[in-house]
């Protein structure tokens, strides 16, 4: 069996490709169970699709944590790398694997409730209200996760992260998407969960300036390199053996 064991490298790079695949599916596939269980309750259907999302990535987290960190988002993949979590090696094979997975999870969701496979959303989150949304959940996000790690408890991240999303679909007027591989992967599917192609942009600069903004304040209050785990979200190794 030794001929199939991957690099480090190449099983964190998988790890974050089924995550990010995973949290998709849950997001989308939960929306499209929504609108059909709760048909006439958009509340509901928000409930629903909050606490299931919330309850999924703390499984996925803890599932391929220990792997790659659990990152399945660009913003905290490259906040890692300036704490120095992660090398410019690993931010090259994350994003992309983040990224297809991405598209992966839509497609899947889409084709598990007999949709077409890809369609693109139509509903538009143009808003000054929404983008200033996404700039402070990923704030949140960010600063949640880099100030447990860096206090030494990053064995509560995944049960605080999960909570922080799902209750972050309520408090946030965008719902908090936060994340912009989550961004570009909800535009494949013309559902609950969709977001218009057009509305991307705005979300995706308004997450980088939230999330460079939460990387500020984490540095300042957590200034201590020593209190730095290996980890984003659960400890896994960093350095690079082939």
């Amino acid at each position: 069996m030794s001929g199939l064991r991957l690099t480090r490298t190449a099983r964190q790079a998988l790890a974050e490709f089924l995550g990010s695949a995973g949290l998709v599916t849950v997001v989308i596939g939960s929306g499209i169970a929504a609108q059909r269980l709760s048909p006439n309750d958009v509340g509901l259907q928000l409930l629903e699709n909050a606490l299931v999302t919330g309850a999924g990535l703390v499984a996925l987290i803890l599932a391929f944590g220990p792997v790659s960190g659990g990152h399945f988002n660009p913003v905290v993949t490259l906040a890692d790398r300036f704490f120095g979590g992660v090398t410019n090696r690993q931010v090259a094979v994350y994003l992309p694997a983040q990224l297809v997975g991405g598209v992966v999870g839509a497609v899947v969701a889409n084709l598990m409730f007999d949709l077409p496979a890809v369609s693109v959303a139509t509903t538009d989150r143009s808003a000054g209200g929404l983008w200033l949304s996404e700039a402070v959940a990923t704030f949140g996000l960010v600063v949640l996760i880099f100030a447990l790690v860096r206090a030494g408890r990053a064995a509560a991240a995944p049960f605080a992260v999960g909570a922080y999303i799902a209750a972050a679909y309520w408090w946030s007027s965008s719902t908090s998407f936060a994340n912009p591989m989550i961004d570009l992967a909800r535009t494949l599917s013309d559902t609950f969960a969709g977001i218009a192609p057009a509305s991307v942009p705005m979300f995706l600069l308004m997450q980088l300036v939230g999330g460079a903004a939460g990387v500020a304040v984490v540095a300042v209050l957590y200034p201590t390199v020593g209190a730095v785990a290996d980890a984003v979200v659960v400890p896994h190794e960093t350095r690079e053996t082939p």
